[in-house]
Formats: structure tokens, sequence, C-alpha cells
């Protein structure tokens, strides 16, 4: 007899109310007379909210540590990257309806559906405690974002669309390797069971190694480290700005958490093993990123490139196994995401007239043009390049820190020369908006709307740089996961 597992909804609400709401969403689209930008984003937002108080009450959650068969995890790390993850979406819904607004031929309904079931997939991997389920969830958010990527149907949106699918196939065949290797090795998929497996050596070794193996470079591929980076440049550029941005920041958070939880719950007694992986992992990224960022012309391409080198600083945080890797590279996460919101939205905005107009030269002489996203998009610059008193310097630190606490400061060593190179990529942009003069006549800033939308990412990392200890206790509490 198989024994029915007790069924407790209430640890997956914020993905069933993600799903109806696009499921909702969807409908509105296909029987709607003309369908509206302003009632899909109503909509989109709503379920947000919904979906995030229902997260929120996770916080106090006393019920068991695994719900759903022991599928799914209940505990504070889930609901932080929910919380993460949900913000992110309630940005990229907001640039979505600006990008549309200035672009009326490219306004597709199915954007905001789509970007709710990639949200979905998100949320859930992040809180999935079996590897079958990551590897569902990571479906989810992967089929729906190659569809966001090419979804105004211009032909550079295509060819990246075609590209992320072909490679993103790629890296989903390499996971459920790594997800049948853990299997034969452990003869289970849940994080738990696998790490109970491996630490009393009744596994086999070999077939454990290969696992770990498959899903590192199955993860890798999703969060855009080098040399799993092919994807990123092509995909970042031609990508609609609004989808570039939610991408850019929601994937990386949401695939970062997934591999924590499996390198710190199922991989932990192999910890030894892959700490040299991650380590040579982080250090090809941040130089590989910091380097080719430095040839870019296009300031999209630039930033797809600068996300590899971040890719590779949280993976510094990682090498140091346990709570404090965990707690550096969260709060990385977090100042990632509010920084690399921020810049794709003063792109979106400097490049209102066109989706091509994303090169260098349309920065020059932005602080006439428009002083107030020539600011905003300094403070994201110097927060990417790790300048105080930005989130980036602190989570730059921060990683450092945990990097050389657990012994690795030949790593620390290379990130921070890599730092001081890659300064150069982003001075350059600010040199442009600044000491070059404006081509035409000049223009008065954007609407006020847009700029407050970029502003509130501007101000989150100020306030991360200035304040960090304002998540001290959410990250010490989220840092500990229950399994």
């Amino acid at each position: 007899m198989i024994e029915t597992p007790k069924l407790v909804f209430w640890p997956v609400v914020p993905e069933i109310v993600l799903c109806v709401v696009g499921i909702a969403g969807m409908l509105y689209e296909a029987f709607a007379r003309r369908s509206r930008a302003g009632v899909h984003a109503g909509l989109a937002v709503a379920g947000l909210a919904v979906s995030g108080a229902a997260a929120l009450r996770l916080w106090t959650w006393t019920g068991d540590a695994t719900v759903l068969g022991d599928s799914v995890f209940a505990d504070r790390f889930a609901v932080l990257a929910r919380v993460i993850l949900l913000v992110i979406a309630v940005f990229g819904v907001a640039y979505g309806t600006m990008f549309f607004g200035r672009q009326p031929e490219a306004y597709r309904g199915e954007f905001y559906p789509l970007l709710l079931f990639a949200t979905a997939g998100m949320t859930l991997i992040a809180a999935a405690a079996d590897l079958i389920v990551v590897f569902l969830a990571l479906e989810i958010l992967s089929l729906s974002l190659y569809v966001l990527t090419g979804i105004t149907g211009r032909p550079s949106a295509n060819e990246a669309a075609m590209k992320y699918f072909l490679l993103g196939a790629f890296s989903s065949a390499f996971f459920l390797y790594g997800v049948a290797m853990a299997y034969g090795a452990t003869q289970s998929t849940k994080l738990a069971e696998v790490a109970t497996a491996l630490a009393g050596r009744t596994g086999s070794m070999a077939l454990a190694l290969l696992a770990m193996a498959f899903l590192v470079v199955g993860f890798a591929f999703k969060v855009s480290a080098a040399p799993f980076h092919m994807w990123t440049p092509d995909v970042y550029q031609g990508a609609p700005t609004p989808v570039t941005a939610f991408m850019s920041a929601a994937t990386k958070v949401a695939a970062f958490f997934a591999l924590m939880r499996v390198l710190d719950v199922a991989l932990q007694p192999l910890s030894w093993d892959w700490t040299p992986v991650i380590w040579a992992l982080a250090a090809i990224s941040i130089v590989l990123g910091s380097l080719l960022a430095i040839a870019q012309t296009d300031v999209k391409r630039m930033l797809a490139y600068s996300s590899i080198a971040h890719a590779g600083f949280i993976l510094t945080g990682l090498s140091a196994a346990g709570v404090a890797g965990i707690r550096a590279a969260t709060f990385y996460l977090i100042a990632y995401a509010a920084m690399t919101l921020g810049a794709f939205g003063v792109v979106m905005l400097v490049a209102a007239k066109g989706e091509e107009s994303t090169s260098l030269g349309s920065y020059q002489g932005l602080y006439k043009r428009s002083p107030g996203l020539a600011a905003l998009m300094t403070v994201f610059l110097l927060s990417l390049a790790g300048i105080p008193p930005t989130a980036g310097f602190v989570a730059k630190v921060t990683v450092f820190t945990a990097a050389i606490g657990a012994g690795h400061w030949p790593l620390a060593l290379v990130g921070v020369v890599a730092s001081v190179a890659a300064a150069f990529f982003y001075l350059r942009v600010i040199v442009f908006m600044y000491m070059r003069e404006p081509e035409g006549e000049p223009q008065h800033d954007e609407a006020l709307l847009p700029q407050i939308a970029v502003a509130i990412p501007a101000a989150l990392t100020l306030v991360l740089g200035v304040f960090p200890g304002v998540l001290a206790g959410v990250l010490d509490k989220a840092a500990v996961l229950r399994w």
C-alpha cells in the first residue's frame, strides 16, 4: 500500500494564487473584446499582493518543516525568497506597463500572465524540498521566460528567444541527469533523504559525485556562471528591456536560492567535494565577466556580462558552506536585485524611442537631457562597481568576508582585483553621461511617475549601503535551513 501523504496546502498558497490569477489573465486576454494593459496590470499587482500577504504569514509557521509528502519546505528561507521575488515581479509589471505605454505597437496582453507563471515557478523552486519539484519549477519559470523573451515579435527578440530555448534545454537535460544520478546513488530525490544517505555513506559515492557535477552545471546555466554563460549576452540584449530587467534579477534570485538549498541540504555531506567546484566557477565568472564587459559598446550587453561577474561574486560567498555563506549570498542577491532592476529601468527610459537605442552613444550628455535619469544611473553604476556608500560595496565586503573566513582568501583576492578592473566600464558610462555633449537638442526630463519607479530601487541601494544592519535580523533567521 502506498501511504497517502498528509495534504497541507497553506505553505503553497502563494504559488496557487499566482497560478489562479495568471489563468484569469489568460482568460481575460482570450475573451475580452479589447485587451487593456491597465486591467492586466491591476489584476497582476492584486495577485502579487495577495500572494505576498500569504507568504508573510508563513514567517510564523509552526507546522511541519516540509509539507505535501516532504516535497515543499515551509521555512523562513522560502518566505524571504518569495517576498524578494514578488517585489521584483511588481517592478516587472510596472516596467512592462511603462514600456507598452511608450511603444503601443509592442503590446501583448499575455505578458502579464506569463510573468505571473514565471514568478510562481521561481517562488516554488526556492521552496522545493524534492529534486523532482525543483525540476518542475525550473521548467515552469523557463518556459514562461522563453515566451516572454520573444513576446514582441521583433527579429532580435525572436533570435534571443530561440537561443535561450535551445541552451535552456541543454541546462534542463544536465539538471535531469543530475536528478537521475542522485536517485541512483541514494534511492531518493528528496533533499533531506539524499543528505541522510550521503552522510551515512549508504549509496554509491561515484554516482553521488556525478549527481553533484550535473546539478551544479544545471544551476550554473540558470545563474549565468561562466563557462555556462553563452546565452546571457544575446538574450539580455535581444529581449524587451522590461523582460530583461525582470529576468536578470528574478532568475538569479530564484536559481541561487535553490542552489543554496541543494548545496547546504542535499549535498551538505559532500561540502569538501563541491567547494572547489564553486571556487573555480566563481573565479572564472568574475574574471571572464569583468574582462568581456570592458569591450562592450551596448549598455544592455555590458550589463549582461556584468551579471556574469556578479554571479561569480555570489558564488564567492557560497564557497563558505553553511550559515555564513547563505547569509552573505542572500544579502548580495537583495542588493543585486535592487541595483540591476534600477539600471535596466533607466536603460528602458533612455531607449524610450526604440529598443535599439541602447548603445553608449545614447548616454552622451544625459545629464543635460535628463538630470534625474543621469543621477539615478550613477547610483546604480557605482553600486554595481562596489563603491561606497552603496549596497554593492557592502555586499562585496560581505561575500569576501565569508570566503576569507572559510580560508578562501585567494578567491577573495581575485574578486578584489577584478572589481578594480570592472570599475572601468561602469565609470565609462558615467563619463559619457557627464563629460560628453548630447547629440541633438536637449530634452526635458521624463514623466515623473517612471522616474519614481526607478528611484525606489535607488533609494533601497543607498539605504542598504548606509544601514546594512536593517536586514541583519531577517537574514539571521532566514539563513537557518529547516529540514
